[in-house]
């Protein structure tokens, strides 16, 4: 079987110092371009996080910081990195929750200006949850009926995504091949921000996720609490969050 592709699909998976979205960095990125005529490239880069990389997190991924310390910064590839992913769709294994926000935050913090909303997401773990509720070792196995080696390296977790992704495929009839549809499906929830901290109602409205304003619109919040935006905006919440709050605050001004 092939991907029904209209764009080239980027699998990616990332290696980081930690899951704290706001403070750690990227250590490792890997991707698996593959293309509407079914042809693929991949590329694996290690990444100087410009922090040391905590114990715990090397020994998951096993990138130490004498690995990284002559490899380029984030902000050094990002530009070109935001080249290979131009025009592409993205999946990865937890992705929604975790590589895109996190990717987005990099991006940001590089000053790179790369709207991710405009790309499709796939995330082969939301299918596998719905579908089997595994891990992505078992899914692997599950799927392929092989067991993946070389679980938490990018480079293999990435061509496994894409290969329990092509299974998922053969096995059920009902999961569609097109990117839109997977996408859809894929997805846990309408987010505003990739951290979820606001997401749209079924009116299409911003409403808050969190917090004593959980599930109040943006906009009502802004008017009712004038110190709830300089609270955000000061606090560890990520960039991408800070951005949309913002492009909110400056269309209700435009409104007036």
């Amino acid at each position: 079987m092939r991907l029904n592709l209209k764009n080239p699909l980027v699998f990616f998976d990332l290696e980081t110092t930690g899951i704290n979205i706001t403070k750690d960095s990227i250590v490792e990125i890997a991707y698996l371009k593959i293309k509407p005529d079914g042809s693929e490239e991949s590329r694996t880069r290690r990444i100087n996080p410009q922090m040391p990389i905590p114990a715990q997190a090397t020994a998951i991924h096993g990138i130490t910081d004498e690995d990284v310390k002559d490899c380029p910064t984030f902000k050094e590839i990002a530009k070109s990195l935001a080249m290979q992913i131009e025009g592409c769709d993205l999946a990865g294994f937890n992705s929604n929750r975790f590589d895109i926000p996190m990717l987005a935050e990099e991006f940001l913090r590089a000053g790179v200006d790369v709207d991710l909303n405009k790309h499709k997401f796939i995330d082969v773990q939301t299918i596998f949850h719905k579908m089997e509720q595994r891990s992505l070792v078992a899914a692997y196995k599950f799927y392929c009926g092989r067991e993946l080696t070389d679980a938490h390296s990018a480079e293999g977790d990435t061509r496994a995504t894409y290969e329990v992704l092509m299974s998922q495929l053969d096995r059920y009839p009902d999961l569609k091949n097109d990117i839109d549809a997977l996408s859809e499906f894929s997805s846990f929830n309408n987010n505003v921000d990739f951290a979820g901290r606001m997401i749209y109602n079924e009116n299409r409205e911003e409403v808050i996720n969190f917090g004593k304003y959980k599930g109040m619109p943006v906009r009502d919040v802004l008017k009712k609490d004038l110190s709830y935006y300089s609270w955000i905006m000061q606090g560890d919440f990520p960039l991408n969050t800070k951005q949309k709050l913002t492009e909110i605050r400056i269309r209700m001004k435009d409104e007036t």
